[in-house]
């Protein structure tokens, strides 16, 4: 607690305004069914994951710079594999991913003079992976296989692309980009008809459920 608190004083110090806030923190761990891992352990990832992020945007909101050159003060998040299926024994990392996925909607709402976005970058080669290439086949036996052979042929995202989306996300002029969430790997965010694909329909790449109307009556 102290050491958050202690970080955004000391980013309020150094930085009284700022245009855009990247929020990069990760940890996988702890890696293994519900009912077999350490509950405080489990706990402790949703607060990296999660509630210390939200905690550091919570203070640090305040000092956005709302005359800045940029179109917005931009808020960037990170989302995570497993978001859209169950990806078993990464319960409390996947959590927190689709946590930050509805607050961004949440906060976009709440705050309109503010962008709030999050990426899912697919994978890129970073030390988050060493959790499940340690425990290998005890982490998720599918998990495992693809994250080595992704990582063994460098079949990754790169860094410079990632880079290229986070600037995309601060600086593109629309704002119909508030709230979403995006895939760098999947969805085609440098395509020039995607804005317009966007106004269309409010509820793409966002946490939604389709066809909730649907009934076997009307069929």
């Amino acid at each position: 607690r102290r050491s958050s608190d202690l970080a955004c004083s000391n980013i309020k110090h150094i930085c009284n305004k700022w245009d855009a806030l990247i929020f990069a923190p990760g940890d996988l761990e702890p890696i293994g069914n519900f009912m077999d891992v350490d509950f405080n352990k489990w706990e402790q990832a949703i607060n990296i994951n999660l509630v210390k992020q939200l905690k550091i945007l919570h203070s640090l909101l305040p000092s956005r710079n709302l005359k800045t050159s940029l179109r917005e003060p931009a808020v960037l998040f990170f989302a995570g594999g497993g978001t859209n299926n169950a990806v078993p024994r990464y319960s409390s990392y996947t959590l927190s991913k689709i946590g930050l996925i509805k607050m961004c909607e949440l906060l976009d709402e709440e705050i309109p003079d503010t962008r709030f976005v999050i990426v899912g970058p697919g994978v890129v080669k970073t030390k988050i992976h060493e959790p499940t290439l340690r425990l290998g086949e005890k982490a998720s036996g599918a998990n495992y296989k693809k994250t080595l052979e992704r990582l063994k042929h460098n079949d990754c995202t790169s860094m410079e692309t990632v880079v290229k989306c986070c600037d995309w996300v601060v600086n593109t002029p629309s704002k119909e980009i508030r709230g979403r969430n995006f895939s760098i790997v999947s969805d085609e965010w440098r395509a020039s008809a995607l804005i317009e694909e966007l106004k269309k329909n409010p509820s793409m790449y966002k946490l939604r459920r389709y066809n909730n109307s649907w009934s076997s009556k009307k069929t």
